[in-house]
């Protein structure tokens, strides 16, 4: 059985709450889990130590047992010092969208433009 420990979402319309389960990974999102292993609650501020509530121990037994965190509990993982810190590489990061490329192309162009004509004209 392929185990996942990942968030179910709970709580009303814009106004998320989730719990950290441990699930097989066939199972839907918020469908049946196994057990649930804490709470996240993303509305609280990032230093408050109710934002993420862990039982460490269980989450250490379902890894042992092979369990595969998602990415963002994997970072609650790497926060509470039980896994180690991933090197992540997002090469896209920094580049702009499609749309400011085309911008920024064309203000290039017209500066190119603006700058062609009056060159021209103090030539003559």
């Amino acid at each position: 059985m392929a185990m996942k420990i990942r968030l179910a979402r709970g709580g009303s319309k814009k106004r998320p709450h989730y719990s950290i389960v441990a699930s097989d990974s066939r199972m839907p999102r918020d469908g049946r889990f196994l057990e649930k292993l804490g709470t996240y609650n993303p509305l609280l501020a990032k230093d408050d130590e109710r934002r993420v509530i862990m039982n460490l121990e269980r989450v250490q037994y379902w890894l042992a047992q092979g369990a595969q965190p998602t990415d963002r509990v994997a970072r609650f993982l790497e926060n509470a010092g039980i896994r180690e810190k991933a090197e992540r590489n997002n090469p896209k990061k920094a580049q702009p969208g499609k749309a400011a490329q085309e911008r920024a192309q064309a203000k290039a162009d017209k500066a190119a433009a603006a700058a062609e004509t009056p060159a021209e004209e103090g030539a003559e």
